[in-house]
C-alpha cells in the first residue's frame, strides 16, 4: 500500500494497544453522541414546545426509524470490516474492488428501501400499533424523515470506509457541523415558524444531507486511492460481499425488529408509557452509547490484525478492551442511576410525574446491567473482525429473542405489567454474553 496512504491514517496493527485503540475509538464515540443528537433534538424540542403527543410521536418514530436505517448501518459495517482487513494485510487493489462492489450493492439495497417505505407507510404504522390520537402526527413525521435514508447511506458508507483505514476524525467533523444544522433548524423551523412536527423532521433530513454528501465529496477529493480502481471487478467477490454484509446486517436489523416488536407492546400501554419510554431510551442509548462505538473500533482493531495476521496482539487487544468497556460502563451504571431523575426533567416537564417516574424504573433497572450490554458490544466486535459476523448474528437473536419473549408473556398476562418489559432486556443481555464467551473461548481451543 503506498506510504502517503498509510501516513494519512492510523495503523492499528502497530504502537501501544490501548492508547490507539483508544484515541481510534474516541471520535467514533463523539460522533455516534452526534448522531443520536438528530433525534434527540427532535424529541426535546417536541416534548418542550409541541407538547406530551408530539414527544409520543417523534419517540416512536425513532424507533421505527432506528431499524429502518439499521438495515444499512449495518451493511455498511459489514463492509467496513472487509476493507479493515485489507487495509491491515496493505492490499490497496483488493480493497478498491470492495469498495466498488460493495457501493453497487448497499446503495441497491437503499433503493428497494426507497420503494418499500413510501407506498407502505400506512402498513408500517398499523404494525406497531400507533394510537390513533397521534396517528397523522407520526405519519406526517416518518413521511418526512424518509426522505434522508439515502443521506444516511452517503454518509454511513464513506464514514466505515475511513475508518477502516483507521480515520475516525473526519466523520466525527461531519457529524459535528451536521448536528449544529440539526439544532439551529429544529428551534428555527419549531419556534420561530410554528411548523410543529414537520418542521422537527426537516431539519433532521437538510442536516443528514449535509453529512452524507459533504462525506462523499471530501472522501472523492481526499482519498480518491481508495475509490479508484482500473482493473476489472471481480464480480465473484460480490458474492462474498453479500454474505458477509448480510449477516452483519441481519445483525443489526434483527436487533432492531425486536426492539421495534417491544415499541409496538409498548404503545399498547398508552401515551404516557410511550413518552416514559421515547425520553428514557433517549438516555438509555447515549448512556451506553459510547461502550457500543468502542466495540466497532474494536472490530476494526480486530478486522486490521485479522489481516495482518498478528493472532497475539488481537489476544491483548481483547483484554484490554474488556478492562475498558466493563470500567466505563460500571462508572455509567453509578451516574444513571443517581440522576436519573435529572436526566428524565431534560425531555419532560416536571409537572409529569407518571411519565418521570415510569422513566426513572426504566434507566435504573437498565442502568444497573450495562456491563452487560458492553460485553455484547465487543463479542459483536469480535465475531465481526474474524469475518464471523454469523454469530453475532446469533447472539443478537439470545438477546433480542429473550427479551421478546418474556416481554409478550409477562407484560400483558401478569402484576408485572411494564416491568416485565424493562427486567427483560438486561436477562437477554446476559445469556447472549454467556453464550458469546462460550462460542469465543470454543474457537480459541480450535486455533490452538
Amino acid at each position: 500500500m503506498p506510504a502517503d496512504t498509510i501516513n494519512k491514517n492510523t495503523k492499528l496493527t502497530e504502537g501501544n494497544i490501548f492508547k490507539n485503540l483508544l484515541l481510534f475509538a474516541m471520535p467514533m464515540m463523539a460522533g455516534n453522541f452526534l448522531q443520536q443528537i438528530y433525534n434527540i433534538a427532535d424529541t426535546l424540542i417536541a416534548g418542550r414546545y409541541i407538547g406530551t403527543d408530539a414527544l409520543a410521536a417523534a419517540g416512536s418514530a425513532y424507533t421505527l426509524m432506528t431499524f429502518i436505517n439499521s438495515i444499512i448501518i449495518g451493511l455498511c459495517m459489514g463492509s467496513g470490516a472487509l476493507f479493515s482487513k485489507w487495509y491491515g494485510a496493505g492490499k490497496l487493489q483488493e480493497m478498491q474492488q470492495d469498495v466498488q462492489l460493495s457501493f453497487y450493492f448497499i446503495g441497491t439495497v437503499t433503493l428497494l428501501i426507497y420503494l418499500v417505505v413510501f407506498p407502505g407507510t400506512d402498513i408500517i404504522l398499523r404494525m406497531v400499533s400507533v394510537p390513533d390520537n397521534i396517528y397523522s402526527l407520526m405519519r406526517t413525521y416518518v413521511k418526512i424523515i424518509f426522505i434522508g435514508t439515502g443521506f444516511i447511506f452517503l454518509y454511513n458508507f464513506f464514514a466505515y470506509l475511513l475508518r477502516s483505514a483507521g480515520n475516525s476524525v473526519v466523520p466525527l467533523c461531519f457529524l459535528a457541523i451536521s448536528s449544529i444544522i440539526n439544532i439551529a433548524l429544529d428551534l428555527y423551523f419549531v419556534i420561530s415558524l410554528k411548523k410543529g412536527i414537520p418542521g422537527t423532521a426537516a431539519a433532521t433530513v437538510i442536516s443528514q444531507g449535509f453529512a452524507g454528501i459533504g462525506i462523499t465529496l471530501y472522501t472523492i477529493w481526499k482519498y480518491p486511492e481508495f475509490i479508484r480502481f482500473h482493473g476489472r471487478l471481480q464480480w465473484t467477490r460480490l458474492e462474498i460481499i453479500i454474505k458477509n454484509d448480510i449477516f452483519t446486517g441481519m445483525q443489526q436489523s434483527v436487533m432492531n425488529f425486536g426492539i421495534l416488536m417491544i415499541q409496538g407492546l409498548i404503545n399498547s400501554f398508552g401515551t404516557t408509557i410511550m413518552a416514559a419510554f421515547a425520553a428514557a431510551v433517549k438516555i438509555d442509548t447515549l448512556a451506553y452509547m459510547p461502550a457500543q462505538e468502542f466495540g466497532n473500533a474494536y472490530s476494526l482493531f480486530i478486522s486490521q490484525n485479522y489481516g495482518a495476521g498478528k493472532n497475539e496482539r488481537i489476544q491483548k487487544g481483547t483484554k484490554t478492551a474488556a478492562i475498558v468497556s466493563v470500567t466505563f460502563c460500571l462508572f455509567i451504571s453509578v451516574i444513571i442511576w443517581i440522576f436519573s431523575s435529572q436526566f428524565m426533567y431534560m425531555f419532560v416537564d416536571a409537572k409529569e410525574t407518571a411519565i418521570i417516574s415510569e422513566g426513572v424504573k426504566y434507566l435504573r433497572i437498565e442502568g444497573t446491567f450495562y456491563f452487560g450490554i458492553g460485553c455484547l458490544f465487543l463479542l459483536y466486535g469480535y465475531f465481526r473482525g474474524i469475518q464471523k459476523s454469523g454469530i453475532s448474528l446469533i447472539l443478537t437473536i439470545i438477546s433480542l429473542g429473550t427479551r421478546v419473549l418474556l416481554s409478550y408473556t409477562l407484560a400483558p398476562n401478569t402484576p408485572l405489567g411494564v416491568t416485565a418489559i424493562w427486567w427483560s432486556i438486561p436477562i437477554g443481555w446476559i445469556l447472549a454474553d454467556i453464550t458469546g464467551i462460550l462460542i469465543k473461548h470454543k474457537c480459541s481451543i480450535e486455533r490452538q
